[in-house]
This record gives C-alpha cells, sequence and structure tokens, in this order.
C-alpha cells in the first residue's frame, strides 16, 4: 500500500455557516423555529408572566455575592474606608 501525500492540494478551509450545507441548515432551522413559535405562541407568551420573579430569585441567589456581602458581620462601612476595629 502507498501513501499518498495530500498536502500539496490547496482546498481554502471557510466557515460552516458559509457552506451550502450551512446555509440549508440556517434555513431549516429559522423555518422549524418560526413554525414552532407560531403553533406554541399560546404557551411561550403565557409563561412570560413567570420570567421575571424567577429571573428575580435567580439573580439574587447567583450575583448577590460578586458585591461583597460573603460576611454580613464587619460593619456598616464602605470597602474602601478603613475599619475602625481594624486601624491598619
Amino acid at each position: 500500500m502507498s501513501t499518498h501525500d495530500h498536502s500539496d492540494h490547496d482546498h481554502p478551509q471557510g466557515s460552516f455557516l458559509t457552506s451550502r450545507a450551512g446555509f440549508v441548515l440556517l434555513g431549516f432551522l429559522a423555518i422549524g423555529g418560526f413554525l414552532l413559535f407560531t403553533e406554541h405562541r399560546a404557551h411561550v407568551l403565557g409563561a412570560l408572566f413567570y420570567l421575571l420573579p424567577l429571573g428575580c430569585v435567580f439573580m439574587h441567589f447567583f450575583m448577590h455575592g460578586g458585591h461583597g456581602h460573603g460576611g454580613h458581620g464587619h460593619g456598616g462601612g464602605h470597602r474602601n474606608q478603613p475599619d475602625e476595629r481594624n486601624p491598619s
């Protein structure tokens, strides 16, 4: 069995989404998304009512630690101000 070198062939490597198959896939996804939305619009729009309270709860639990509330017993001052109990 002989080995064949394919390094001399110049095949431009484009993105999948810019190929013919990518355009067809995007077209089918767009049509499918449109049909899903139009057929299930009442269900989707009915669920929007619950997204605001759920979003608030999830933001409170997952984003609350990002602004310095790790320990609530550190006094009421800001982070930039020195703590009176610990003069460093």
